[in-house]
């Protein structure tokens, strides 16, 4: 095992030792099923799944099936949290597992037909033949998974329940925008690509002339909204739940999204009077006006 993978073994142990301390804590209030906490019993499933995934993936070195299992993962965990749960019957439990699903169906068909069309994920490429690398990509997958879906789980899972009400009404329109950023930046993208004529170049239309990242930033707005609907059922170590779109954020500007995308843009298209020219007048994530 070379040094790098030893610092990924280390940064998958503590991947997990964070995933059981969120466990631990929005476990404090969660209903529960035979004795074990419903909360807890979401987490452990959110990592299970991919890791059982990653086999039949690093058996087969592709990562085809990356994007569609973070998909499947947000679709059944808020599905158990929901039938597992038969007093989540209430306005807010029914309004988390709609924006959770709706999310989750339309980004899972999205992500699943670009692989199909593309044939690979170029950031899989130095990662697939590393064991512990690409077993971290799936751990980190899974607690990527707990940390934004975490608020709609305790929404679903707390023994405690509240009316709708103003946070609820604020925190459905706030994802509803969010949700409309991500995917009308998406559906820009795709027909931009589409486009004989676009070959070869860096999209810059639509929301992309305003942001180089306007999909990024209608995904963190709606995980900022769905953490407003959850606050007035939040209690004690619930309030843990803050973090979610803290996490999404810096997963996805600090992480694996805009600077992997960002590197890749700047090995294409680097030193492009026009590329430069468009890095230099547009922010990277939040839209100018």
């Amino acid at each position: 095992m070379t040094q790098e993978e030893k610092k990924y073994l280390i940064a998958i142990v503590i991947e997990v030792l964070i995933a059981v301390g969120v466990a631990f804590a929005g476990s404090q209030h969660s209903v529960q099923v035979g004795g074990v906490p419903l909360f807890g019993i979401l987490v452990a499933w959110a990592f299970l799944l991919n890791w059982l995934v990653f086999i039949h993936a690093y058996k087969n070195q592709t990562e085809k099936f990356f994007d569609l299992t973070g998909s499947i993962t947000y679709i059944t965990t808020i599905l158990l949290a929901f039938f597992l749960n038969p007093e989540a019957r209430d306005a807010r439990s029914v309004l988390m597992l709609g924006i959770v699903l709706a999310w989750a169906f339309r980004l899972g068909t999205f992500l699943f037909s670009r692989i199909q069309r593309d044939g690979k994920d170029g950031r899989f490429d130095d990662i697939k033949p590393s064991f512990v690398r690409f077993f971290h990509v799936w751990t980190l997958q899974g607690l990527w998974v707990t940390f934004t879906v975490i608020a709609a789980s305790m929404t679903l899972t707390s023994i405690t329940h509240a009316s709708l009400g103003v946070w609820g009404l604020v925190g459905g329109l706030v994802w509803l925008f969010g949700f409309s950023i991500e995917v009308t930046a998406d559906n820009q993208k795709t027909a931009f690509r589409k486009d004989p004529a676009n070959k070869g170049r860096f999209i810059n239309v639509g929301l992309w002339s305003r942001s180089r990242h306007p999909n990024y930033f209608g995904e963190i707005t709606l995980w900022l909204g769905v953490m407003l609907i959850a606050v007035p059922v939040l209690q004690g170590w619930q309030w843990i739940a803050l973090i979610s779109p803290i996490f999404v954020t810096f997963l996805l500007t600090r992480v694996s999204g805009v600077p992997m995308l960002e590197k890749r843009s700047d090995e294409k298209w680097g030193g492009q009077e026009d590329y430069e020219a468009y890095k230099k007048n547009t922010p990277v994530l939040v839209p100018k006006l």
